[in-house]
């Protein structure tokens, strides 16, 4: 079984700890294949990132279909671009946060996702609640640039320890859920730390996907999921027309 994993953002760095995550759970016969988006920004963290973040996505989606992924998963908590991946891809596409809050669903009642900047708290509310999970989820913001997690220097994994603390206190949260890829090399950690399930988006997936692919299940392709229309795109999105998407 081969699973693409897909970094949307354009840094290298945190590829090599998403894909050190995902290794680390997959099965003995899985081939993780990780890859950076070769276009967009260095970290989305709202909106506006997340909108240019996504043309790189379904490129690299593409390529991984066609070199034969069994499986995709793109590797940010806001599931960025994921609808339009699954209207793409013929395989089953996975978001870390859809996956993370179906996983912790099984073990705990009351969760927490625990950020990192305040502007991302919204978007990831409304996945809450469009995943179902509204009554039993609530969202905090540790106030860290995504890419401090990888500069020793900073304070970020002291402030994301404290909001844990904070949601521990005052949400009764009986689980943490991490509400960015670039967090997954703590998990282990902060679940010794804390003594609670925390749980990592990028290992829920990776579980997902394989479960998808051992069931022989792909994405429903009538509805909302149908492959795109056939039209002409213009400018500089006319390499993403439909059925004509560049994959090099």
């Amino acid at each position: 079984m081969r699973i693409l994993v897909v970094n949307p953002n354009t840094t290298a760095s945190m590829t090599e700890t998403i894909a050190d995550s995902a290794m680390r759970v997959a099965n003995a016969g899985t081939e993780i294949l990780a890859v950076t988006s070769s276009m967009g920004p260095v970290s989305i963290e709202g909106y506006y990132d997340e909108v240019f973040a996504v043309p790189g996505l379904l490129i690299e989606i593409a390529k991984g279909e066609k070199a034969g992924a069994d499986a995709a998963i793109i590797a940010c908590f806001d599931d960025t671009g994921l609808d339009a991946a699954r209207a793409l891809a013929n395989i089953p596409v996975v978001g870390i946060c859809e996956a993370a809050l179906a996983t912790t669903a099984f073990i705990a009642q009351r969760f927490t996702i625990v950020t990192t900047m305040e502007r991302s708290r919204l978007p990831l509310e409304h996945l809450v609640h469009r995943y179902g999970m509204a009554g039993r989820c609530k969202v905090r913001a540790a106030d860290i640039p995504v890419l401090s997690l990888e500069d020793p220097n900073s304070n970020a994994r002291d402030r994301l320890r404290s909001e844990i603390a904070t949601a521990l206190r005052d949400d009764k949260a009986e689980a943490i859920v991490l509400g960015c890829a670039g967090m997954a090399d703590l998990t282990a950690e902060l679940r010794r730390e804390f003594g609670l399930p925390v749980i990592d988006g990028v290992a829920a997936a990776v579980k997902q996907a394989e479960a998808l692919v051992t069931l022989g299940l792909s994405t429903a392709k009538r509805g909302a999921y149908a492959s795109p229309v056939r039209k002409s795109y213009k400018g500089l999105l006319e390499g993403f027309e439909p059925g004509k998407l560049a994959v090099k």
